[in-house]
């Protein structure tokens, strides 16, 4: 068995070098989304250079979370070609270690580095991004009443004397409040009889509370008012599955939501999927980690296979594009989502496993 000192020395050189990664990566995605922001916003009032580093800074997390498997399956990659260009995977198989022995360290490593991305990282991203949308919001607020049909989703409340058709620029508080809402009113004809614009739209009980509101009939002029309430029969769990993201949720609040929705017979596929492909990260990462070995640790006298390498980032590419295609089917509801979290994953590791044995055992 691989020793004590040993096993800790691949470990630490893993673990300096996802690091190396993750701050190299970070600082990337720092740069492109405060250029791409300050491009967006840079003409409003309410924008500033500090407001803009603190706004990219609570932003980052989540990108960076989306990067986390290639973070893992660049630094296998790099740490398995690193300890072969020094002969230190030559002289631990001279000794008698199998491969397995010497990728358990950087197994362990990819492992916890899934968990800290659980339950670190992603409840930093969650937040992080809910203070950004409500940040902003506040900034953008009132500056344009325009509703994109494909940034969020349209609501429609069905009353006794027609129906509400409820819209919104930005989505705040987990979906229980509206930035720049619109609210469409149609009676039994379906002709619209008024519409409302409202700077916010918070759900409370029964009703949605509406600030800074600007009211528009045919025939009339414009009414504004301080606050209105709009009568609504849609609940909160509802309005939370259909408005928030399951992406800006942090993990240890997705069981209840999923919870609360059934409750309710709500479908929670979305919030569902998020969860099971959140639990399935780790051993996601350590899949990684067995596809990178597959093309790393063979030594080449005159350096490593560069065919070798383009292929392994791109099993670990096409890996990714399967697991959010599966995601996608996942939440619509097409496939279960503890299914579509973890069949990609498992076929992953089978992969990695089969060819490991195949190359290294004959």
């Amino acid at each position: 068995m691989i020793g004590w000192t040993l096993g800790r020395y691949f470990f630490r050189r893993y673990i300096v070098i996802t690091a190396w990664f993750l701050i190299g990566i970070f600082s990337l995605i720092f740069i492109i989304d405060f250029t791409e922001q300050s491009s967006r916003l840079s003409g409003l009032p309410g924008y500033s250079l500090p407001v803009g580093l603190l706004m990219t800074s609570l932003r980052t997390p989540m990108v960076l979370q989306i990067t986390v498997p290639f973070i893992a399956l660049f630094a296998a990659m790099a740490t398995l070609i690193a300890l072969n260009r020094k002969y230190e995977l030559v002289i631990a198989r001279a000794a008698g270690i199998s491969a397995w022995q010497f990728l358990l360290p950087a197994c362990i490593g990819a492992f916890v580095f899934g968990l800290a991305s659980v339950l670190v990282l992603n409840p930093i991203a969650a937040y992080g991004f809910s203070a950004v949308e409500r940040m902003e919001s506040d900034i953008r607020s009132g500056s344009s009443n325009k509703v994109s049909a494909s940034s969020t989703p349209w609501l429609r409340q069905r009353g006794e004397t027609g129906d509400v058709i409820i819209g919104a620029r930005a989505v705040l508080d987990g979906g229980l409040a509206l930035s720049d809402a619109v609210f469409l009113h149609i009676d039994k004809e379906g002709r619209i009889t008024e519409r409302q614009d409202a700077r916010r739209a918070d759900l409370a009980d029964g009703e949605w509370i509406l600030t800074d509101v600007r009211g528009f009939k045919s025939g009339d002029k414009p009414v504004a008012s301080v606050t209105t309430r709009v009568p609504t029969n849609l609940r909160p769990e509802f309005v939370q599955q259909r408005l928030a993201r399951p992406e800006a949720t942090p993990f240890f609040e997705l069981g209840e939501k999923i919870e609360t929705a059934k409750a309710y017979g709500y479908a929670a596929n979305g919030f569902s999927m998020q969860y099971h492909s959140l639990v399935a990260l780790p051993v996601l990462m350590v899949a990684m980690t067995l596809i990178a070995a597959t093309v790393s640790m063979g030594f080449v006298r005159l350096g490593q296979s560069g065919t070798l390498i383009l292929g392994g980032i791109a099993a670990g590419f096409l890996l990714y594009v399967v697991t959010t295609l599966v995601k996608a089917f996942g939440s619509s509801g097409i496939v279960p989502p503890v299914v579509a979290a973890w069949v990609p994953v498992v076929i992953a590791m089978f992969f990695g496993v089969t060819f490991l044995l195949y190359k290294e055992d004959g």
